[in-house]
């Protein structure tokens, strides 16, 4: 089954949905994930600007004063909602760790187009479930195996594994040709997952992104049917050829039903998006499909079983096959319905990433010298209310920022004896943030160079504030528990 990346795109094969984070990271999709935001970088959501601006935040840029100026620079800030900088309680805690360079999620088992595979620790639990019951299913039909019977299990279950890897690749070479990245493909319990972190951008890439998957699962089923009309029937070949033409007709088939968080279902999102112009739409249509299909899958999938129109026989269904079909059908409508909650999620994320602005969120700063004694520069950001401090040089070019942390951390009879320079964090190109960033594009610049604290910065270069992390990070919360 096909669930939401990072970005809410296409993941293919039958499997559980991972929820995204909201990462924004995924925007990331995904969800994998997904969820609060990811440890390195802020989630990706937005509220009212009245909500999300920090205390003392507003529209407007005053310009950046020169050194020892008590005029800060940065955004407008109002009296009523005032909080001095040493005692704002925003961002005390450690810097968020970087995001590893690695996905992981398993076994890495290689790069097929420059993105990495894993196979998650719940493949190996199926794996085996698969070798027992296919197992048992050739002591029926090849007796003669005896105990060989479950090599050659072991061997199908790898390769119909292999067939969803095929699956997978098929959305992800989509993804590179539309230029949407891809972050892994995974293995898991009842199938893969493939996270590409960004939407596509219309409604027809979206379409082909969700087809290609099915198609080369009907491709797959095809080609092995091709294959045992050579082989002799009732054959160890004969056998494995069937199972793994039978097991692709039923991927393709399931991925092909018009709910999210299946492929069938992102088709029908295209299709709704593309007749009423709003992705939102086809969202909430293929999204409550999907919730209609779980409830389907739940109670019609053990009384098909019972009734023999799967192609066993109604007679020969005991207790233990009885529980083992509803043990089934929960497992994959649980599935449905909770793929389908979280692509709402993540669409109602992307709805409100264009409010996420880094014009809204700065907060106001002013400029102090290396040797600045912490107290003066307290002095001056409270009269002036501001609440970040900017380290400058003599001409006023900004050289680091001081950590909120770190000021909290000072107790108030040292501050006359300590100088900004000792508190500060040096800044790297990757923390500067243009003042015109918003939604996605601002996220993947925060994520790119993670940071608690971040230097806006005007056009023109002149300092405009500082955005805090914790301060988007509130905002994508408060976004997501707004009603859309």
């Amino acid at each position: 089954m096909d669930v939401s990346g990072g970005s809410g795109q296409p993941r293919s094969g039958n499997d559980e949905p991972a929820e995204h984070s909201a990462d924004p990271t995924a925007p990331a999709t995904g969800p994998t994930d997904h969820s609060g935001p990811e440890p390195d970088t802020p989630a990706p959501r937005a509220d009212d600007a009245e909500e999300t601006r920090a205390p003392g935040a507003g529209p407007d840029s005053d310009g950046a004063p020169g050194p020892g100026n008590d005029e800060p620079a940065g955004p407008e800030h109002p009296a009523p909602e005032h909080r001095t900088l040493a005692h704002s309680g925003i961002a005390k805690g450690e810097p968020p760790e970087p995001r590893p360079k690695e996905p992981g999620g398993g076994i890495l088992m290689g790069r097929p187009f420059g993105v990495p595979v894993y196979v998650a620790p719940s493949w190996f639990l199926v794996a085996a479930l698969i070798t027992w019951v296919f197992g048992g299913q050739l002591d029926r039909v090849l007796p003669e195996l005896g105990a060989a019977r479950y090599l050659v299990s072991l061997f199908f279950a790898v390769a119909f594994y292999a067939s969803v890897l095929v699956h997978e690749l098929a959305h992800t070479v989509a993804a590179i040709r539309f230029k949407l990245p891809v972050r892994r493909i995974q293995l898991q319990f009842f199938g893969g997952v493939s996270e590409i972190e960004k939407e596509a951008e219309t409604p027809g890439r979206e379409f082909v992104l969700a087809f290609v998957g099915p198609l080369l699962s009907l491709v797959l089923a095809g080609l092995f049917y091709l294959a045992m009309k050579p082989v002799e029937p009732g054959t160890v070949p004969g056998v494995l050829l069937a199972g793994l033409m039978i097991s692709n007709l039923i991927v393709a088939i399931f991925n092909l039903l018009p709910g999210l968080p299946l492929d069938g279902g992102r088709m029908l999102r295209a299709v709704v998006w593309k007749i009423s112009g709003k992705p939102m739409t086809g969202t909430v249509a293929a999204a409550w499909v999907g919730r209609a299909l779980a409830v389907a899958v739940l109670i019609g999938l053990p009384l098909l079983n019972q009734s023999g129109a799967l192609g066993g026989s109604g007679e020969d269904v005991g207790g233990m096959d009885t529980v083992t079909d509803a043990l089934l059908a929960a497992i994959l409508a649980a599935i449905i319905w909770t793929g389908a909650g979280n692509s709402l999620r993540m669409a109602r994320l992307r709805e409100h990433l264009p409010e996420l602005r880094a014009r809204t969120l700065t907060r106001r700063a002013v400029p102090v010298e290396n040797d600045t004694p912490l107290s003066e520069a307290l002095r001056r950001a409270n009269a002036a209310g501001a609440r970040a401090l900017v380290v400058v040089d003599a001409d006023g070019h900004p050289l680091s920022l001081v950590r909120e942390a770190a000021i909290v951390g000072v107790p108030e009879h040292r501050r006359p004896w300590v100088a900004v320079s000792g508190l500060a964090q040096e800044l790297t190109e990757g923390m500067r943030v243009s003042a015109e960033l918003a939604g996605e594009e601002l996220l993947d610049v925060l994520r790119a160079t993670p940071a608690t604290e971040y230097l806006v910065v005007e056009e023109s270069g002149e300092i405009y504030g500082v955005l805090s992390a914790a301060d988007v990070e509130r905002a994508f919360v408060k976004a997501m528990a707004r009603p859309t």
